[in-house]
């Protein structure tokens, strides 16, 4: 069951107006891939609404009251001065990160798209060539990272399970734990890419047929990115590439190409506004988004983030 109360400092990413037919003002936070609403009597909701926006015009942290359960914002205020230095010593910002880039899924051609040295010119896929050598190695991983999933009896095999199993909020720190077993025991590069739906009233939408088959929404997504190269045997020759492939048993079986995970995120059976705006590949370290367009990143670089939340998540599922 999903906690019906959370209190967190957080920086808001973007207060959206109603949506045509609806009444609630949507609020993003950096920090939750989960998009909130503000909702209730007017006096309280334009209080809430009004303490938001301010935190945003300032781009300074709020305490907020949430309701993950009905995905409703309760209440929101500053932070004391304490909590504001705490929250900002725990994040450091990303050095010099990528550029996000817009983005149509429909038109892309995963015949090229996926190729690394073709399409994905992304300065974060130069730092490093520690290529995974085959598809059955990067399987091999998969199935070790899915294999520490919290709703799978006995102890995991690392120091925190990974709660795969609610994917309604948490993917940063789904994939930074996975980018810590990626590069320190399987000893292969690892970057991340997220997606985003930052533009007008977008959303990502995606059906959880992994965990019972409910719509999931969100305004952004990140896992774990690998390189794995591959040798694919025609008549006249064997030719070898190196494809971009995304881990996420949370919402796959196997590693999937990075096209596949993109489109997968727009499933308007959900959400009739399901669209990915743009994307972005990033270094491993980067951990959340730190604004709306998806041009700073936070990082987590103790794990202590992500170990408070996988704790926090580790007994939730994801449909009802």
């Amino acid at each position: 069951m999903r906690p019906t109360k959370e209190i967190e400092v957080l920086t808001v990413a973007a207060v959206r107006e109603p949506r045509e037919g609806s009444q609630a003002i949507e609020c993003l936070f950096n920090e939750r891939q989960q998009i909130f609403s503000v909702t209730g009597q007017a006096k309280r909701r334009d209080a809430v609404v009004d303490a938001l926006r301010e935190a945003l015009d300032r781009g300074a942290p709020v305490r907020a009251v949430l309701n993950p359960r009905r995905g409703v914002v309760e209440r929101a205020e500053p932070p004391d001065e304490g909590e504001r230095r705490e929250f900002h010593a725990a994040r450091p910002l990303l050095d010099n990160p990528d550029r996000a880039r817009r983005i149509h899924v429909p038109s892309v051609d995963p015949t090229t798209f996926n190729i690394v040295d073709y399409y994905l010119d992304f300065p974060a896929f130069k730092l490093c060539r520690r290529t995974i050598p085959s598809y059955k190695v990067a399987r091999e991983i998969f199935g070790f990272c899915a294999a520490q999933s919290c709703h799978l009896p006995g102890p995991p095999a690392i120091s925190h399970c990974i709660p795969f199993q609610y994917v309604r909020d948490g993917c940063y720190a789904r994939a930074h734990k996975m980018r810590q077993i990626i590069e320190e025991q399987y000893r292969f590069c690892c970057e991340k890419v997220f997606s985003f739906a930052n533009q007008d009233n977008d959303t990502l939408a995606v059906r959880a047929g992994k965990w019972g088959g409910c719509c999931v929404t969100w305004w952004y997504h990140v896992a774990p990115l690998v390189r794995v190269r591959v040798r694919i045997k025609l008549p006249f020759g064997t030719f070898e590439l190196t494809l971009a492939m995304v881990i996420d048993p949370g919402m796959f079986d196997k590693p999937v190409l990075l096209s596949t995970w993109l489109s997968a995120q727009e499933y308007t059976a959900c959400a009739s506004n399901a669209n990915l705006s743009m994307y972005s590949v990033q270094p491993g370290s980067a951990y959340t988004p730190a604004n709306y367009a998806g041009t700073l990143f936070a990082t987590d670089p103790t794990y202590a983030q992500t170990h408070t939340t996988l704790t926090n998540y580790q007994n939730l599922t994801t449909c009802p």
